[in-house]
C-alpha cells in the first residue's frame, strides 16, 4: 500500500561499497541498500574527505556535485525496500599525494523516510594510498 503524500514511512539505508587511493586518485565504488519495509523515492548520500579535494574537475557520477572543499553529495535514486540502488562511481583528486586519508560515508536525507538504525549509514574508512581496495 502506498503512503500518504509526505510521509515515506520508515526505511533503512545503507552503503557499501570500495575506495582505492593512488598517487593522490580516489576511486570510489558506493551501493546503496534500502532494508525496507518501506520504499524511498530518493535520498542523498555524502562522501567526505579528510583532506581537500583537488581544485578544479572532479570525475563525478551523474547526480553527484561538490558541496565544499572536502564533500561531495549524491542522490540515489529510487530505493525500493529491500532492494539496491544504483552503483555511484567517482573519481577524485587530492592535492598533495597524501599517505592515506579518511573517507566518511553518511545519509544527508532520506526522502522523508523514518530511520531508526542509523549505524549502517554512517561509516568511515581509513584508505591507504597503496593501490588496494578498502572495503566498507
Amino acid at each position: 500500500m502506498a503512503e500518504a503524500a509526505g510521509s515515506a514511512g520508515e526505511a533503512d539505508l545503507s552503503y557499501h561499497g570500495s575506495a582505492v587511493m593512488a598517487g593522490g586518485r580516489v576511486d570510489v565504488r558506493l551501493t546503496p541498500r534500502n532494508h525496507g519495509p518501506a520504499d524511498v523515492a530518493d535520498s542523498t548520500v555524502r562522501l567526505r574527505w579528510s583532506a581537500p579535494l583537488a581544485a578544479g574537475e572532479q570525475r563525478l557520477a551523474a547526480g553527484c556535485a561538490r558541496t565544499g572543499r572536502q564533500e561531495v553529495v549524491c542522490r540515489t535514486g529510487p530505493l525500493v525496500a529491500d532492494g539496491v540502488g544504483e552503483q555511484i562511481v567517482m573519481r577524485v583528486w587530492l592535492p598533495g599525494r597524501p599517505a592515506e586519508v579518511t573517507m566518511a560515508v553518511d545519509t544527508v536525507w532520506g526522502g522523508g523516510a523514518v530511520d531508526r538504525n542509523r549505524s549502517n549509514d554512517r561509516q568511515t574508512v581509513l584508505v591507504l594510498d597503496t593501490g588496494d581496495a578498502y572495503f566498507f
